[in-house]
């Protein structure tokens, strides 16, 4: 509508496009605002894209927006079956038997426990490549786990979101096959790993010690009571067989994108030829599994736990999904105003400061809209294969571009494993994301130095 009377007024079309993407950062001032004040999340990302949509005469883009979202398969399927498996874990006790045993071998070292979960994270990102992925099948145990042992749920929630930048190290990420294959035309995955692995390591480190110094500092590391909805039953004889259920889904994805990899070992590759089902295990399978073999341990009602899956599933697609769908709307509202198109323009033209801009410009962008792609194939796509004109190479360039991606990603309030980590601990996504920033702000300036 806006877009609309300044085009009436005869507005030149370059001032109309400055004007649109003012809006765009007024609104998202006002989005973040309104977080701030704990404002229903779904309603306030919603109500800011369909208004920027609105405003610059693209209305439809939101709709479409909230229905492509709705229909995210790879989203859908991964959330729901780990929020299915979540249910049946609580109701056949299996989560308490595991935390009774956690809870009595970690009750004094709790001071790793924060960063331990992050690195434990970080460490079957790798294999399991999916932020959001790995973010609901590890935060389904960690997260009532930490919280059982008196870690407040947004830092619970961080711990585990610190870990969704391991898929750096995996041959499998989009950026690391982009630059080996688009950039230096030579398919070597593994020679661009070995050019940021260090500062990818030194990266997650950080993280780990930053949120366990940020958690100190706030008195979140102990004391928390759990709600009854994320409260585990305590047992007086827990038992070990029970307690192990919980964690088969994800070592069965751990070890299945392991021998699947394009650096899995022999032995991996001679058992898909006998096994060939365990190859590129999905997510939903290793769930099914998961309960399946909850059902025959704990010998419960066949009925009942599949009532329980199907609750866990509905719940989580209005509560998890809900804040996706209405993230989705409001990128669409940054697109439709042109704030996004304007912030990778800029990011390319940045070439006098050139690993500043791979650095922070992907970061930023990806803080704001809660993705690091879109900024870090652009980045990487205009200026990256230019390096050498700057004192860089391309393997180097490309590398910084992608981690100032992924830890910005990491500490925005709208990315799909931030939202993920806050439905899985019953909090804001602004509040996990607050918890990580200063980590993440130190990693990318110290992955600048490193690699810069």
């Amino acid at each position: 509508m806006l877009q609309w009377i300044l085009n009436l007024m005869g507005v030149a079309p370059d001032l109309t496009s400055t004007i649109m993407v003012w809006v765009g950062v007024v609104v998202i001032i006002g989005v973040i605002v309104a977080l701030v004040k704990q404002k229903e999340t779904r309603l306030v990302l919603i109500a800011a894209g369909f208004l920027l949509c609105f405003l610059s005469i693209q209305p439809m883009n939101a709709f479409a927006a909230f229905e492509k979202s709705m229909t995210n398969a790879g989203l859908i399927k991964t959330i729901l079956s780990v929020m299915g498996f979540a249910y049946v874990m609580k109701l056949t006790k299996c989560d308490a038997h595991l935390v009774n045993l956690m809870v009595g071998a970690l009750s004094n070292v709790r001071v790793v426990i924060v960063p331990g979960v992050v690195i434990v994270t970080a460490i079957i990102n790798v294999a399991l490549s999916s932020a959001a992925g790995v973010s609901a099948a590890v935060g389904a145990i960690m997260i009532p786990l930490m919280m059982s042992l008196g870690v407040h749920p947004a830092v619970a929630g961080a711990a585990v979101m610190g870990g969704t930048f391991g898929s750096m190290l995996s041959p499998g990420l989009t950026h690391n096959a982009y630059i080996a294959t688009e950039l230096m035309k030579d398919n070597n995955v593994m020679a661009v790993i070995g050019t940021h692995w260090y500062a990818s390591v030194v990266a997650v480190l950080i993280g780990a010690a930053s949120l366990a110094v940020v958690a100190t500092l706030r008195r979140e590391t102990s004391g928390y009571v759990p709600d009854e909805a994320h409260k585990v039953a305590e047992l007086e004889k827990p038992r070990v067989l029970f307690a192990v259920i919980p964690m088969i889904p994800v070592v069965l994805l751990a070890f299945s994108a392991y021998i699947s990899g394009k650096a899995a070992p022999e032995w991996g590759k001679a058992l898909l030829t006998y096994i060939p089902w365990f190859k590129s295990m999905s997510v939903p399978t290793a769930m099914l599994i998961g309960v399946f073999l909850g059902l025959a341990a704990t010998r419960s009602n066949p009925t009942v736990v599949t009532k329980e899956f199907f609750k866990g599933m509905g719940d989580s697609y209005g509560s998890v999904m809900g804040i996706i769908i209405a993230a989705g709307v409001f990128v669409a509202g940054m697109q439709a105003v042109g704030l996004v198109d304007s912030l990778i323009a800029a990011l390319k033209n940045s070439t006098d400061m050139a690993k500043y801009a791979a650095a922070y410009g992907p970061f930023f962008l990806a803080i704001i809209t809660g993705s690091g792609d879109a900024a870090t194939l652009a980045f990487n796509g205009a200026v990256t294969p230019h390096a050498e004109q700057f004192g860089m190479g391309i393997m180097q360039m490309g590398s910084l571009a992608t981690l100032g991606g992924c830890l910005g990603r990491t500490m925005s309030p709208l990315a799909g494993a931030a939202i993920v980590c806050a439905g899985l601990a019953g909090v804001n996504p602004l509040e996990i994301a607050k918890r990580q920033a200063p980590g993440m702000i130190i990693a990318v300036t110290v992955c600048m130095l490193m690699l810069g």
